[in-house]
């Protein structure tokens, strides 16, 4: 896990020296262990590297590094899990081979040499993003990994085409001038998030999972951005046919997780895992233990809010296979501490606010261990949202009702106050955790005249935008993608793990870890398990109410099922009431109405309105609010507008 930057300029009047390490030193923390840095001079490329140091701790393993045959030089950050089974293959097909060290970079390197970029990248498992120049063909090529678990940005800067793992790296370089994209606002009102392409300055791109891009010199040259191409699609693999029974097929999963988490163990550091005491989580943390020698590490955050606590099924799960567990109870205050590093941490405005307890658990584990797997994906691709249950049956129901009839069912549900929902939640014991805080999204179902729009309705935030948007905006949402799906509920699974997975969930990590040092790894998301789990029928996933049936399965044969068995709880916090109290403050500042009118982005009597509503209890506005208070505390800490 490293931290990668790179410039394409022909200007000679340039200092590259100076401006890559300033690149690289804005980057430091995802590779605080070395720095590179490769010039050339005939070209103006530039590569750079911040190594944190997993594999061939030695100076084998640096980087930017030289394939064997010198066309190619690469900077690359990620691990190709499955490096030893393809140096073996390696040697049995090319014959014998003499290796500087036995890091995973020498291993794509060699196959870049034998069969070149596009057909060696079928050949490796796991994360990635790489920039490789090709001294041939006189071309840059980047590469991100299929699921979208590493990041990379890239663009033009007047004449110069520039890439990074993190904006910081281009805020770095001396010709960056930062102007804002408003799309890309709208798309985080939207979404909690920015999603690829986009990133939230102009000319500045995010290269989309599963792609490619080649800069041609030529290119290059003239100016042109070029077109990203797809290696692999997820979609490919919805309409494989599947027979096999839900034995064989648990027996066959199993198999797979433990061959993978087998090779996601493999480190020269120490490494340990994420347990929030959830199926996903138990399961990795089950099959890490199965095949340790020792107990391993496991970590969680708790709470002293009874609803976002989930601390004390971790332990109970951690002492049931006998890991060395470690847990911390955040006060509110340490939580509230974190805000204001946001900004940095994130580079880019971004509302997922479990950004909070992912900060901390990864600070935790960073005392113990230098990688750290999770159970991310799980709910992705075997069906665990709680919304997978619900929006079929909602989507039914909605359906019934006459047209000029749901305006009004929508104006009445937004009429009862949080606390009389609270009390009728209560009283009923209804299935969904916090449905107060949810009931915004119930109205919002009312409005849906296809399943695409109640998709939208559900994971959207402001559904329209342009309510508290000044400017001219586009928002459509950029996760409904084009499919051809009939099956809404795979529709949603699959929407899900291209869109919301790579652009909120693994953004949220990758950030969050790499900001203390920390390489975390998701063996679920192993893009051969992704595979299976979208060949597999849904009954597997999901039966008779019970979400992620087939995970649940083979979790059962390693933890007592009255261990896992409980209502699902998101990974979050408290927000509702902490803008409500310890947070009143800090809001009420960003959220001043001659401050954002000033800005000339949003309504600052929208706004207003929402927060006004908000502390007085007539409505829980939590995400609404977070949404601006993000991009608020991001031009508190970077001065754009």
């Amino acid at each position: 896990m490293c931290g990668i930057a790179g410039f394409i300029d022909k200007n000679p009047n340039y200092e590259f020296q100076s401006i890559a390490t300033k690149m690289g030193s804005s980057i430091w923390h995802r590779g605080p262990d070395a720095y590179g840095h490769w010039i050339d001079n005939n070209f103006g490329v530039n590569l750079i590297h911040q190594r944190l140091s997993i594999l061939d701790l030695s100076d084998a393993g640096k980087q930017p590094m030289l394939s064997d045959s010198g066309r190619y030089i690469i900077t690359f950050n990620g691990e190709i899990y499955n490096h030893n089974n393809l140096r073996k293959e390696y040697e049995q097909q090319f014959g014998s081979h003499i290796w500087r060290g036995h890091s995973d970079t020498e291993i794509i390197l060699a196959y870049f040499d034998r069969l070149g970029i596009e057909a060696a990248l079928a050949k490796f498992e796991g994360m990635f993003a790489i920039a490789v120049w090709d001294k041939e063909e006189k071309a840059l090529c980047l590469i991100r990994d299929r699921i979208g678990e590493k990041p990379l940005y890239y663009g033009y800067i007047e004449d110069t085409f520039i890439f990074a793992s993190e904006l910081k790296a281009i805020r770095a370089h001396p010709k960056f001038v930062a102007t804002i994209n408003h799309d890309s606002i709208a798309q985080l009102l939207l979404h909690n998030c920015i999603p690829a392409p986009l990133s939230i300055y102009n000319g500045i791109y995010k290269l989309e999972p599963g792609r490619m891009i080649k800069l041609e010199y030529s290119q290059y040259q003239s100016h042109t951005l070029p077109k990203s191409k797809q290696y692999w699609q997820l979609l490919s693999f919805l309409s494989i046919p599947y027979n096999e029974s839900f034995a064989t097929s648990s027996d066959k999963l199993e198999s797979l997780l433990l061959s993978v988490i087998d090779q996601q163990m493999m480190a020269d550091v120490p490494v340990g895992c994420f347990l929030s005491g959830g199926v996903d989580s138990s399961l990795i943390s089950a099959l890490m233990q199965k095949q340790a020698s020792k107990p391993i590490e496991t970590f969680s955050i708790g709470f002293d809010h009874p609803d976002y606590n989930e601390a004390h099924y971790a332990k109970e799960v951690a002492r049931h296979l006998g890991t060395s567990h470690n847990e911390l109870y955040v006060t509110d205050q340490d939580a509230l501490n974190i805000i204001l590093d946001i900004p940095f941490i994130y580079d880019e405005p971004f509302a997922d606010s479990s950004q909070i307890p992912t900060i901390l658990v990864s600070k935790l584990a960073k005392s113990k261990v230098t990688v750290a797997l999770s159970g991310d994906g799980g709910d992705e691709l075997f069906g665990g949202y709680n919304r997978y249950l619900l929006a079929q049956k909602l989507f039914n129901k909605v359906s019934r009702i006459p047209s000029f009839l749901r305006p009004k069912t929508a104006q009445l549900l937004n009429l009862l106050s949080p606390q009389l929902v609270g009390k009728i939640e209560k009283l009923i014991k209804f299935p969904v955790s916090n449905l107060s805080d949810k009931l915004y999204k119930l109205s919002g179902a009312f409005k849906a005249k296809t399943f695409d729009d109640l998709y939208l309705v559900i994971l959207a935030h402001w559904l329209d935008p342009s309510i508290v948007m000044k400017t001219n905006i586009s928002a459509n949402s950029l996760w409904l993608k084009d499919n051809d799906i009939r099956d809404n509920l795979l529709k949603m699974q699959y929407l899900d793990a291209v869109g919301y997975l790579p652009d909120d969930i693994m953004t949220k990590v990758d950030r969050a870890a790499m900001s203390v040092s920390l390489e975390t790894r998701a063996p679920l998301l192993n893009h051969k398990i992704v595979e299976f789990a979208f060949t597999l029928p849904e009954k597997y996933k999901i039966n008779n109410g019970v979400s992620k049936c087939i995970l649940r399965d083979i979790l059962y044969r390693h933890v007592p099922k009255e261990l896992i068995e409980r209502p699902k709880k998101g990974f979050g916090i408290p927000i509702n009431q902490w803008l409500r109290s310890e947070l009143k403050d800090w809001a009420g500042d960003l959220l001043n109405p001659a401050k954002i009118n000033s800005q000339g982005i949003f309504n600052g009597q929208v706004i207003n309105q929402k927060l006004t509503d908000h502390l007085a209890g007539k409505a829980n506005n939590g995400y609404y609010l977070w949404d601006i208070l993000m991009f608020q505390q991001w031009n508190e800490y970077y001065k754009v507008v």
